[in-house]
């Protein structure tokens, strides 16, 4: 079973079928397959969507409403229902769970509360399979410039969290005009980020998972566009709705960005719970880094999720120490990925992944660990994190001409 619910919701009350729509999109493990403003219409709407939930809500005709319940429950058995209503009335709830609702839930509600009326539901419906249930991370790479290891980052790190057989991993390509995770993977996908995009309004996950090309690594691909023209379609928002659905079908969710930092760019970031940001040894990389931080520490939540990692470390001639990189920066560096050309030039042209082509390597043992720290990493406390931010904010400023 996929990490995503899928839920159809009929309310014929605007305002509340609005508020109702908008707490479901805010759940990692919600899909909403549909919605209804008409309770006689959803009988089609169910039958021809197949959710794993209907979602009643009660208060527009709490009659028609339970009467449909009931329609519902003996001809759609496949769908659970959930029933909703800000009416507490004992014997509303009653006659709501004789005609079939699996679970009744008290408006307004909390987030917490619908996602535990929901899980509640999964488990009826289901059974014992909490572990399908698992949150999805979702890993932003990007780079301090271009050139920097980025794309290599990004497949060999899903290509390695893919070898779990408890993870499904997926790697989108958001560098729409250059990006080549499909030339690293020595695939030729049949469909890229514009044909699903052109498909957003009827998006849903058998059809995402469909135009998704899967690697013999485990690991799934939507790549960018084939033409240039292509990208134009392309918009912040529906990336979000591509990341949204990506986030609920997957324990993984890889994201390989372009360098120019557009709005597509920070849609993506925003949306991630972990952003690593790839950069090496040399001034040009370190200021940028700065500057970057900078930039990131004006959006909310954001710079906590930054990691700096440190690629072809230990390339000798006219790199920064990292002890001089580490002041410079005011902090520590998540993970260090060690310079080894010869092999990374070999995995590049022959789209073999570091595990396969060269699995004793120490690049490929680097990217391992860096798996690890990402699936087992301590935060630390919210009074830590603070403390560090406040450390390092003079350093950025100091670094960066012209700020004070």
């Amino acid at each position: 079973m996929s990490n995503v619910l899928r839920i159809a919701l009929v309310d014929p009350n605007d305002a509340t079928r609005d508020s109702l729509k908008g707490m479901l999109l805010g759940l990692d493990t919600v899909w909403l397959e549909a919605d209804c403003s008409r309770y006689e219409f959803f009988p089609d709407v169910l039958e021809q969507t197949n959710p794993d939930i209907g979602f009643v809500a009660l208060d527009s005709n709490p009659d028609q409403a339970i009467a449909l319940i009931e329609k519902l429950t003996a001809e759609i058995r496949g769908t659970a229902i959930l029933a909703a209503s800000r009416d507490t009335d004992g014997h509303l709830i009653l006659k709501t769970i004789r005609a079939g609702a699996r679970e009744f839930l008290t408006l307004p509600a909390s987030e917490e509360d619908l996602s535990d009326a929901l899980q509640r539901v999964r488990h009826q419906k289901f059974g014992g399979m909490e572990a399908g249930t698992r949150s999805s991370e979702v890993i932003a790479i990007a780079g301090a410039t271009g050139g920097v290891g980025t794309t290599s980052t990004a497949v060999n790190l899903g290509c390695v969290l893919a070898e779990k057989t408890t993870n499904s991993v997926a790697l989108l390509d958001l560098d729409l005009a250059l990006g080549d995770t499909d030339v690293f993977l020595d695939s030729i996908p049949d469909y890229t980020l514009a044909d699903v995009v052109q498909n957003v309004s009827r998006l849903d996950v058998q059809l995402l998972k469909r135009s998704l090309t899967k690697h013999s690594s485990g690991l799934h691909l939507l790549p960018r566009p084939v033409d240039l023209h292509e990208t134009s379609g392309i918009t912040a928002d529906n990336i979000r709705i591509v990341i949204g659905l990506l986030k609920a079908s997957f324990t993984h969710l890889i994201i390989d960005l372009s360098k120019t930092y557009n709005a597509i760019d920070m849609a993506a970031i925003e949306s991630a719970s972990k952003v690593l940001l790839v950069t090496q040894l040399d001034l040009p990389c370190l200021r940028n880094v700065v500057r970057l931080m900078m930039s990131f520490e004006e959006i909310d939540d954001l710079k906590e999720k930054v990691e700096i990692i440190v690629n072809r470390a230990g390339l000798e001639s006219g790199q920064i120490s990292l002890k001089k990189a580490k002041e410079t920066l005011g902090r520590e560096l998540f993970a260090l990925l060690p310079n080894d050309y010869r092999t990374m030039v070999e995995v590049r042209n022959h789209g073999v992944p570091l595990n396969v082509q060269a699995p004793r390597a120490g690049i490929t043992h680097a990217i391992r660990d860096l798996a690890s720290k990402l699936e087992g990493a301590n935060p630390g406390s919210e009074e830590d994190r603070e403390s560090a931010a406040k450390a390092s904010e003079s350093k950025w400023k100091k670094f960066w001409p012209g700020s004070k």
